[in-house]
């Protein structure tokens, strides 16, 4: 499994990067603020999900701390999509909220 921590990703997104975010955390938490383009697909939701999902490309999975990502990275891993988990989650992300 990739992993990217969040300044690398923030790093891709200040180099102009068009980046594919799924933010898997639940919609009460995403209230507080979500990495600016991130797209909110609960956990719980994401399998039925599946089909909003482009297979061509890159995706960088988050939530709070890095546990649902990673469990949200395997599920679509297991299912033919490329995804990276970002370690440390929204607790360790330092970069611009929307």
């Amino acid at each position: 499994m990739k992993q990217m921590l969040p300044n690398e990703v923030e790093t891709l997104r200040n180099q102009g990067r068009e980046l594919s975010i799924i933010d898997v955390r639940e919609t009460d938490e995403v209230a507080a603020g979500k990495i600016l383009g991130a797209v909110n697909i609960p956990l719980g939701l994401l399998e039925f999900r599946l089909q909003d999902l482009d297979k061509s490309k890159e995706h960088i999975v988050v939530c709070r701390s890095g546990g649902r990502s990673l469990m949200a990275a395997n599920l679509l891993k297991e299912r033919g999509y490329k995804v990276i988990n970002m370690t440390g989650g929204m607790n360790e992300w330092q970069g611009p909220t929307e």
